[in-house]
């Protein structure tokens, strides 16, 4: 007997078990429903649609690890197996849908979640609930939300092992098994950890193969261009199996910003590219299967007739490489996902089907910079790698079986300098553009940060966080999605700045202002070829790991062979010239930066994936005094009813470009009204104002 949430009451109750016949097709091999709450969102009811509710349990899968389709799993052959031969899996899942499906979209909006957590807020246009969204009660964020008054049915699993066991508060987790080798005994191999949190103690990732301190490497350094310290084994110590480390003596804590560098023997790899592949099941069975042997259905069942992911970072880095080894053809052979709408991703990958591997990671400035993540190819268009000579596209795979997802790339600028985006729409060796993909567009959101950050808040930064917020655009675009996917309407046109209009220039030729108080020493991340061993691109398994590193880190030759990579050319108020530009900087009140420096021990060094908001002077006077070249609000904007006007203009034209839904628009038109006035020179109200 399990609780079953009914309107938030708890009633005792049977809990249904959902298993699949033993088709060979069918990879998921049981549901198990743990939750149910119907209505789910206080009962809240959309016009048109209904009440929706929430389903929550755990489902069960198996791979054949000789099907090709699986086989590009690393380590999947040394996996442990049932008496089927197959390789079992299992991880949690969440589903929002309508009550009645036929009064529903019959789409899916799939998000895998960012280390387990959910983050479709923004996307869906509402700010509570949590990691429990049908914990949302609110009537009027209810009525404003953008997916459920479409009827849209939501729905997320695990696949990640960096969101480790604990499932609670609904974190989507996945169990993986542990490769061993064929005698049994455990396999071991070069780890790597990069530790920049405080804390006492270090949970490593994998556990160490032995305690023999001399097996291993710990240093310390407090900028990324240092040279690494050595820690003596007297400066630290493991825990008694093998799973952590700490400083010595006992109560020393790891200085929080600082890099320490522990390289070490580990064992029992698991096998994390299995997260592709359940993905890929769990999906295929929502939309392609009907029931099991015992007759009870598929929640979803004969309802789906479109698949689109939604997604904020690392998910989709995880999903650029789904889609390059060839996971969108489900075991059926059919197409898994009809669309992708990347968040933040990039022309990256993921530090995941590889032995040892840790999908948590991510590389930026000075952060997680040795880990496997930007491999060739970087395109969705073929190129040459003029490095190791292949030739290959991110979409060469699903060509071949006829399984490929329309795309949205949409990202920011803080990619350009933190993870050379520019090689998703320049060719391998920096000289020309590439033509778009004809299932993919890319946007480039114009002088935002990795996400969106807090205008009052530096953190670790020397400047204000960069506000910016693409949610809008992500909402037009995944309506653009839709309507291509289903009625063939071709999205709004890529905009990317490019080597051919001189709008993409190297990190020392951007043409940012000297501001007072503003350090800029042109700091991007470099993408290299990095070496992990014979044959490591060939196998995912690396036999030197970290790579051998020569300060200084960026533009190193030392460090490994280069790819060009570039970032976007700036105005003269320091704002992108290029892309797809929100409102805030076609008429701004500011500079914004998708790059940071950080202050404090590591000033300098880059901020990571946080930009900088630079208010502008609000008077003539004052800027004069400080020595600002860019003009100040008053001399921009001598009427308010100037800046209303371009405000407003600005959004019209993004709304007739499809690149933001007119629902959109007045409460932005309203939000950068009160952002005029709040500056306290731009005072003259206009009589549209109420408009």
């Amino acid at each position: 007997m399990l609780t079953i949430r009914h309107l938030g009451i708890p009633v005792l109750g049977v809990v249904g078990i959902l298993m699949l016949a033993s088709d060979v097709d069918a990879r998921i091999t049981k549901i198990q429903i743990t939750t149910k709450e119907s209505p789910t969102f206080g009962g809240y009811s959309w016009p048109g649609v209904g009440q929706y509710e929430k389903i929550v349990g755990k489902a069960f899968g198996e791979v054949d690890p000789a099907d090709p389709k699986n086989s590009i799993i690393v380590d999947i052959l040394l996996a442990p197996r049932n008496a089927n031969g197959r390789v079992e899996y299992s991880f949690d899942f969440y589903i929002l849908k309508p009550i009645d499906l036929t009064k529903g979209a019959h789409k899916v909006m799939y998000e895998p979640p960012n280390r387990g957590r959910k983050t479709w807020a923004a996307l869906g246009r509402v700010s509570s609930g949590g990691n429990d969204p049908g914990s949302i009660t609110n009537p009027t964020e209810l009525a404003n939300s953008f997916l459920m008054p479409r009827g849209y049915t939501m729905v997320w699993s695990g696949w990640d092992f960096s969101a480790g066991a604990d499932n609670s508060d609904y974190v989507s987790t996945m169990t993986f098994p542990i490769a061993k080798n064929r005698d049994g005994s455990s396999i071991t191999g070069p780890a790597y950890e990069y530790i920049v949190a405080q804390g006492m103690s270090y949970e490593l990732n994998y556990p160490a193969a032995t305690l023999d301190q001399s097996k291993a490497t710990l240093t310390h350094r407090v900028k990324l261009n240092d040279t690494p310290q050595g820690i003596p084994a007297s400066g630290w110590k493991y825990n008694a199996d093998g799973t952590a480390v700490s400083l010595l003596p006992a109560g020393t804590s790891f200085t929080a910003g600082d890099i320490y560098e522990f390289s070490y023997t580990a064992k029992d790899p698991t096998v994390n590219g299995l997260g592709f592949a359940a993905i890929r099941d769990w999906n295929a069975y929502l939309k392609y299967e009907t029931k099991d042997a015992a007759g009870n259905v598929n929640p979803l069942a004969g309802d789906v007739t479109r698949i689109y992911t939604e997604i904020s970072s690392q998910p989709g880095r995880m999903l650029n490489d789904f889609r390059n080894l060839g996971f969108n053809q489900a075991e059926n052979g059919r197409k898994v996902f009809d669309g992708m709408m990347q968040w933040i991703a990039a022309g990256d990958g993921i530090n995941m089907n590889y032995r040892f591997s840790q999908p948590g990671r991510t590389e930026r400035n000075r952060q997680d910079h040795l880990y496997v993540e930007g491999v060739f190819p970087f395109a969705n268009v073929s190129t040459t790698d003029p490095l190791t000579g292949k030739t290959g596209s991110r979409y060469d795979r699903c060509t071949a079986t006829n399984t490929c997802p329309l795309g949205m790339e949409i990202y920011s600028a803080n990619e350009y300098w933190v993870k050379a985006a520019s090689l998703l729409h320049t060719d391998p060796t920096g000289t020309r553009d590439l033509p778009d993909s004809p299932f993919t567009r890319n946007y480039f959101i114009s002088s935002h940060q990795h996400g969106t950050g807090n205008a009052t808040a530096k953190g670790a930064c020397q400047q204000f966080q960069n506000p910016l917020d693409s949610a809008p655009v992500q909402r037009a675009l995944f309506i653009a999605l839709d309507e291509w996917s289903t009625k063939g309407t071709l999205p709004p046109a890529s905009q990317v700045p490019s080597l051919s209009d001189g709008t993409l220039v190297p990190a020392n030729a951007t043409g940012f202002p000297t501001i007072p108080g503003v350090m800029n020493n042109g700091l991007k991340t470099t993408r290299y070829l990095f070496n992990y061993g014979p044959n490591f691109y060939a196998t995912g398994i690396p036999t030197i790991n970290p790579p051998v590193i020569t300060p200084p880190y960026q533009d190193n030759r030392a460090n490994g062979a280069i790819y060009p990579s570039f970032v976007p050319k700036t105005d003269s108020d320091g704002n992108d010239v290029a892309g797809l530009r929100l409102p805030d900087v076609t008429v701004p009140l500011a500079t914004y930066t998708g790059w940071a420096l950080r202050g404090g021990a590591q000033a300098g060094d880059g901020c990571e994936g946080s930009g900088q908001y630079i208010p502008f002077a609000k008077t003539k006077a004052e800027r004069m005094a400080s020595g600002d070249p860019r003009l100040s609000i008053e001399e921009r904007y001598p009427r308010f009813s100037a800046y209303y006007d371009a405000v407003k203009k600005a959004i019209d034209d993004m709304v007739a470009r499809r690149v933001m839904l007119r629902e959109d628009a007045q409460r932005n038109l309203d939000r950068l009204v009160q952002a005029g006035k709040a500056t306290g020179v731009i005072k003259e109200i206009p009589t549209t104002a109420s408009q």
